[in-house]
């Protein structure tokens, strides 16, 4: 079993290729849609999804796996053509989002933690039958004057770690994602603050990994970078960003993973690609730095899409710009020349 995962793991880790996250809850493609001024309908979500896995060039050069939702999982295209066949045509690995949504946490701390543990087990079986080879559990830290609490943390974890082990049960590799987020009230840590609670959340995680006893080969990660928060004064450059977030995983993630694939965390498209590019020309890492975006692979493809299926051709020709320069940037090749340029 261990051997099936790890090659699951180092198939997502394929070299010049992350994984799109496409596995936006009805209530955040919602508000995206809304900014557009689209109505959040059946026909419509099944259009936009339809429009991206059917990027072929950006599928099959740049792509190594899409996380779906439940109802993606089994959806199809307009056609009557089955999303996974599409995915598969592509040599595309389909993931699935199993957590159910993080909630707010008993207290006064403003945190939250992640439901879904309920019926996973049975859940997952289903998935692996329809093909999924991969999961995500997100859990969610928020840094603000009293929080991250030990207790949130400590929670988090030993939930991913529950999703993690019940995933490699299933056959299914599970991406575990803790993410610090940047954006909480009120939002001006420091790059210094995020550094430390980013190591402390990391070491709990492993901590929790380890005594659940999954197989570290057999997993991936799935981190936030090392940002100081939304309404900080501090500007750290791309280089001290990349330093930093490699020296945190340095110290606390261990070489027995695979690989790790960076969530983008509000960042705008350039940054989330800058950021990634930089921190793969820093040598000596144990594993490979890949993407895994939602909004920065998506954003300017979903406007130029606005609703109308004559749009596909334009905005596929956006998802796989921002899909090309993420490949350069996962192999430290990338440039804000080169992105303009093209």
């Amino acid at each position: 079993m261990a051997k099936s995962l790890n090659s699951i793991a180092q198939k997502l880790m394929e070299t010049g290729k992350g994984i799109l996250a496409a596995d936006e809850s009805e209530g955040t493609i919602a508000k995206r849609f809304a900014k557009i001024n689209l109505p959040n309908t059946l026909d419509l979500r099944r259009d936009y999804r339809e429009m991206l896995f059917r990027s072929t060039t950006a599928m099959q050069n740049y792509i190594s796996g899409v996380i779906l939702t439940e109802e993606t999982l089994e959806q199809q295209a307009a056609d009557g053509t089955a999303f996974r066949a599409i995915l598969a045509d592509a040599d595309v690995i389909p993931g699935i989002k199993v957590d159910r949504g993080a909630f707010p946490m008993p207290g006064d701390s403003g945190e939250k933690i992640t439901e879904g543990l309920d019926g996973l087990r049975q859940r997952l079986t289903r998935y692996a039958d329809l093909g999924a080879g991969f999961a995500k559990w997100r859990a969610v830290i928020t840094i603000n004057d009293v929080a991250p609490t030990r207790n949130n943390i400590r929670a988090n974890a030993h939930a991913l770690a529950r999703y993690a082990i019940l995933c490699q049960e299933a056959g299914i590799v599970p991406v575990v994602e803790p993410e610090v987020v940047g954006d909480g009230e009120p939002g001006n840590h420091s790059l210094e603050r995020c550094a430390a609670v980013t190591g402390e959340v990391l070491e709990n995680v492993f901590k929790e990994l380890r005594l659940a006893g999954v197989e570290l080969s057999g997993m991936l990660l799935k981190p936030n970078m090392v940002l100081p928060g939304v309404n900080s004064r501090e500007r750290p450059t791309v280089e001290e960003v990349a330093q930093r977030t490699v020296s945190v995983l340095r110290e606390h993630v261990p070489a027995a993973v695979p690989g790790i694939a960076f969530l983008s965390g509000g960042q705008t498209d350039e940054e989330a690609t800058a950021h990634l590019s930089a921190m793969n020309q820093i040598a000596g890492k144990p594993w490979p730095l890949t993407f895994s975006y939602g909004r920065a692979l998506q954003n300017v493809a979903l406007r130029t899409w606005a609703g109308r299926r004559e749009n596909f051709p334009a905005a596929q020709a956006a998802f796989t710009h921002r899909a090309h320069m993420n490949s350069l940037a996962a192999l430290g090749t990338w440039s804000g020349e080169l992105d303009k340029a093209a």
